[in-house]
């Protein structure tokens, strides 16, 4: 168990139900919500609001609906999540994680029954939440966030193959990779040059102004600049009216969708499944906010807000709502200060819809595929799949089989069969390090104090010290504890001069442990923390080291005191 050498100069009380769930928009309230706060705020969520605008269409359209849906999914599901949350960060909306599930269900059961997967999924999502079970979504093994976010990469660039090359095919579109491959193959003879043109011309504008413009609303730009040119140019390409004819100018008014125990039980597993991903989702996009920013979520919190989020979606005939994590990012390099920028996102949204409703007709189906082609492309995680692929063949085959299964079967089972793999995993490193761990093992037993002479006198000064803080982790560091030993980093690592982990005692890690470590020293950096490794052995240093826990953000010293020394003469 990890055991800490700092003194806790308040012990807390185990929280309230109410303190529990109360939403990080009452917390920042309390901490003195100025003038100048406010102002940063209308500026991230009007940044916020650009960048979704093309992507909330874009994917409800990728997920086989109308525009539309997409943004009264972003308006009411976003204005929520950012009301009730658990995240001072978490800008939510459609995303396109989801497309291939709504996409599936929406062929199985209709609009109808895509609304009432998501109603159901919301009353899950509030479960879970009350339930304080939100804190074991954080055990799920980094490989298999990362092959199952690249296979979703996968299948959403596959699904928009037929706009990018304006396709003419003689039937629907299959769901299935492998047939829709072979379906789109057979159509390769009917490709609009003119959709190509679009296609390309929006990933050139979208990649040129982030390499020379990086603050500059790329998508939003691109997609304007693809509609001008398709409008005056009179180009053969599909848009959003020719398809859709347009989209309204004012929310629906909120009703329930069709009710029956039949349909009920016929949706139900696909509002589990969007329950589950809904969750992974919110939570993930949630850490990488804290990562940013050194803040801390409240993750059943957060869950009770996504549950909110999809019920009031269905409500008003939108899609899945969820934490996103290109957004919320994007939220936090804007400059917000808290859940008020996230509400006003969701504010211009309606706005921009209430105004510019009708120019949203001139939008080439082709520039909104290329807009999902970028975001593919940016959430494949391409530099983490190869590090795991070469750091570990038991973290490559729980990476290989999640990506596998989630581009050629399903989600689920691939988030499923990838954890049961990376428990599998887990167990044969136990039983392997105990074999070869002698002087480590992984449960330290009892032993005698001995005599005097073997002792060393205990140094209250590494304890006490208000410049440096020790951290010592005793036993096999894996997916399971790593969210406890991040949590804990967070906690005592700020407001020091330096930060000492002793691993010396750590038999392994895995890949999880190592990014949880690899983000603490990124954070540690940002504050002008030193961080220093202290005793860890060959094998677990290689690991750190091909995660990124790398000079110069960190430092590997032989032992603490060593550490603490050259701290502490800085």
């Amino acid at each position: 168990m990890p055991s800490q050498t700092t003194r806790r100069p308040h012990p807390h009380s185990e929280p309230s139900f109410v303190e529990l769930f109360t939403p990080k928009l009452v917390t920042v309230l309390r901490e003195g919500y100025r003038l100048g706060d406010l102002r940063a705020d209308v500026i991230a969520g009007l940044t916020v609001a650009i960048v979704a605008l093309p992507l909330s269409m874009a994917i409800a359209i990728a997920s086989g609906t109308g525009p539309e849906r997409g943004l009264y999914t972003a308006i009411i599901g976003g204005f929520l999540i950012s009301l009730l949350g658990g995240s001072r960060f978490q800008i939510g909306g459609p995303a396109g994680a989801f497309i291939v599930l709504v996409a599936a269900t929406v062929e199985r059961h209709g609009v109808d029954g895509l609304l009432l997967a998501t109603l159901i999924a919301g009353v899950i999502l509030l479960a879970l939440g009350f339930l304080r079970l939100g804190t074991y979504v954080k055990f799920i093994p980094y490989p298999v966030t990362v092959g199952f976010t690249a296979g979703i990469a996968v299948i959403i660039f596959a699904s928009q193959i037929k706009e990018l090359l304006g396709l003419t095919l003689p039937g629907r579109e299959p769901g299935e990779i492998l047939d829709k491959l072979h379906v789109l193959g057979g159509a390769i003879g009917t490709v609009n040059p003119a959709a190509v043109a679009v296609a390309a011309g929006t990933i050139a504008i979208i990649a040129g102004l982030k390499h020379l413009r990086p603050h500059w609303p790329g998508l939003l730009i691109a997609v304007v600049a693809a509609s001008l040119a398709a409008a005056l140019l009179g180009l053969p390409v599909e848009t959003v009216g020719t398809r859709f004819g347009g989209i309204p100018r004012s929310l629906p008014v909120p009703d329930l969708p069709p009710l029956s125990w039949e349909k009920v039980q016929a949706v139900l597993p696909d509002g589990i499944a969007f329950a589950l991903l809904g969750a992974i989702e919110s939570l993930l996009s949630a850490v990488v906010a804290d990562g940013m920013t050194g803040r801390r979520h409240r993750s059943n919190c957060e869950l009770v807000a996504q549950g909110a989020a999809n019920i009031g979606s269905a409500l008003f005939g939108g899609i899945c709502a969820t934490g996103t994590i290109a957004r919320t990012a994007t939220n936090v390099r804007a400059g917000a200060r808290g859940p008020v920028a996230g509400m006003l996102h969701a504010g211009f949204l309606l706005l921009f819809m209430l105004v510019a409703a009708p120019l949203a007709s001139f939008i080439p189906l082709a520039a909104l595929a290329a807009v999902l082609a970028i975001v593919a492309w940016n959430m494949a995680e391409k530099h983490e799949f190869a590090v795991l692929l070469r750091t570990s063949r038991g973290d490559a085959l729980v990476l290989l089989a999640t990506f596998l299964l989630t581009v050629f079967r399903d989600l689920t089972e691939g988030i499923v069969v990838g954890f049961a793999l990376g428990a599998v995993l887990f167990i044969h490193r136990m039983a392997e390090a105990t074999g070869i761990e002698a002087q480590a093992p992984l449960v330290p037993e009892d032993q005698a104090d001995g005599s005097a002479a073997d002792r060393t006198r205990y140094d209250s000064d590494l304890a006490t010290n208000p410049e440096v803080v020790v951290y010592r982790v005793t036993g096999a560091l894996f997916f399971g504890a790593a969210s406890t030993v991040g949590s804990v980093l967070d906690r005592i690592a700020d407001q020091r001069r330096a930060f000492v982990i002793d691993l010396s005692a750590v038999p392994f890690l895995d890949s999880t442990a190592a990014n949880t470590l690899a983000g603490a020293a990124r954070k540690a950096a940002r504050h002008n923390v030193r961080f220093f490794v202290t005793g860890a052995s060959a094998g677990v240093r290689r690991t750190l080291l091909a995660h990124g826990v790398t000079a110069p953000a960190v430092q590997y010293r032989g032992h603490v005191e060593e550490a603490v020394a050259e701290a502490t003469a800085a």
